[in-house]
């Protein structure tokens, strides 16, 4: 059943996953409705002359200047000089959930477009369409102008696209998924990019994926300390209670209840390392900011991202900067920043498993016979790789500003290579995940003792179904995916 989207309601993150895919978007009589009132206004406006940005007016720094005088020639004039673009396409996924996130807004009836854009873009999500949107070029301040341009064009029938995966000049794949080309004028191409939605779709993706990644952890830490034969008291709801962080207090209830039954072993010193003993206070403050993120991304799906904005009941056009993506910029760097820490916390738990002198008395990497195979060596060799990448990229961008566009845009926030290096980062957690999950499968394998608590052992157990042990020595990379799989599945 193809699933549906609903302009009228919110839009969820959800509803941007389900994107990936041809999705029935809703337009309904009350958006309809509420577009063609704000549309109706724009002509009202024209018409008395007054002044409107990007309608009788040129761009950016160009305001004090005419437009043309065609509305064609204006949305003509507005996407050429945005086709600047450069690097490689933005995954597809990623497109259409910017297309979502954009079509949404236009719905709100405060852009001015014509209601055939919201119909068209609608019901290009309802095929395989996928604009082809170049990664570079934009420093989210109007909005994300020239990768939206690119996304713009290629539903005229320009540039380029992909259909059912393949990417063809935009006029053929628009012919192959069976849309007519996008006709528009000036205020509508001026709304279709000036708006923060890819900024927006990309945080929100990265946000979701950094979540099930901090959940994995708290999971598998929770089985690295069974295996270990850990001491639980770290997870004491007084200790954490007293610590006084909310973010804390619900990761210490979420690991106890994963760790319920953990008997220690006696065997381990009193306090066990950082990695272990301080990961609550680690994933909780991880847990604090994630819920900052929650609120920032919450805010951008429910918000009008555009200039100027159209208050049809108050006979009101008002210029102004809802097209500039801090809010966004900064969470995305604190997302950076969380899968950097997270992911650091899964590689150092990792190499603590890998470390005879520290994990039991498991053999060193725990290779089945070493010397004669090597276990994990390679995986962890991987991690401390991701772990530099990840570091590396955690330098904020949303305060890196670089005035632009004769200082017309002299404050930019950066904010789509924020949410872009956050959604790469993501992925990079991921794999971490992957590979913590599959140290943790094989030192069973080489001797550590069965978890004594029952989700411990229901984790362990799903690992082991999926992925067979290391020995003798195999490539491993799509075990370490596998394995991240397994952990995301088991968590939701």
């Amino acid at each position: 059943m193809t699933p549906q989207v609903d302009l009228a309601g919110p839009l969820r993150v959800a509803d941007l996953h389900a994107a990936r895919d041809p999705v029935r978007v809703v337009v309904g009589e009350r958006v309809t409705a509420r577009v063609a009132a704000a549309r109706v206004f724009l002509t009202k406006v024209l018409g008395d002359d007054r002044a409107v940005y990007g309608a009788t007016t040129g761009f950016g720094a160009l305001v004090g200047y005419a437009g043309r005088a065609d509305l064609r020639d204006q949305a003509d004039n507005t996407l050429a000089h945005l086709g600047a673009g450069q690097g490689p396409d933005l995954d597809p996924h990623v497109v259409r959930a910017t297309m979502l996130v954009r079509v949404w807004s236009l719905a709100r009836g405060s852009s001015g477009v014509s209601p055939h854009v919201v119909d068209a873009i609608a019901a290009m999500l309802a095929t395989t369409f996928v604009p082809a949107v170049p990664r570079l070029g934009s420093v989210g301040a109007s909005g994300d102008l020239i990768p939206l341009g690119a996304a713009a064009q290629a539903l005229r029938g320009r540039g380029h696209a992909y259909v059912d995966g393949v990417r063809l000049p935009a006029a053929r794949a628009l012919d192959r998924a069976g849309l007519e080309p996008l006709p528009l004028d000036g205020r509508d191409a001026l709304a279709m990019v000036n708006g923060t939605s890819l900024t927006t779709a990309a945080t929100a993706l990265a946000l979701d994926a950094v979540r099930r990644s901090h959940r994995a952890v708290l999971t598998l830490t929770c089985l690295l300390a069974d295996l270990l034969g850990s001491d639980p008291q770290f997870l004491d709801a007084r200790l954490l209670a007293a610590y006084g962080h909310p973010g804390a207090v619900a990761v210490g209830a979420a690991m106890r209840a994963t760790a319920e039954g953990l008997t220690a072993s006696g065997t381990r010193a009193l306090q066990e390392p950082y990695s272990i003993r301080c990961s609550p206070q680690l994933l909780g403050a991880a847990e604090d900011a994630l819920r900052y993120v929650d609120g920032v991304v919450a805010a951008d799906l429910a918000s009008v991202s555009d200039n100027p904005v159209f208050f049809p009941d108050d006979d009101a056009v008002v210029h102004g900067g809802n097209f500039f993506g801090q809010p966004a910029a900064f969470a995305a760097d604190v997302l950076s920043m969380v899968a950097a820490q997270v992911g650091n916390l899964a590689e150092r738990q990792l190499d603590l498993l890998v470390d005879p002198h520290r994990n039991g008395g498991l053999p060193p990497m725990l290779a089945a016979g070493p010397g004669q195979q090597h276990g994990l060596q390679g995986v962890q060799l991987a991690s401390t790789a991701l772990v530099a990448e990840l570091r590396r990229d955690a330098v904020p961008a949303s305060m890196q500003s670089l005035p632009t566009n004769l200082h017309n845009q002299d404050v930019v926030p950066l904010g789509t290579q924020a949410a872009l290096r956050a959604l790469d980062h993501a992925r990079l957690l991921r794999l971490l995940v992957g590979s913590l999950a599959l140290g943790l499968r094989q030192a069973v394998h080489v001797g550590a003792r069965t978890p004594t608590a029952p989700r411990c052992a229901a984790v362990l157990a799903a690992l082991a179904d999926a992925i067979p042990p290391i020995d003798p020595d195999r490539p491993l990379e799509d075990d370490v995916r596998r394995a991240a799989d397994v952990v995301a599945n088991f968590e939701r």
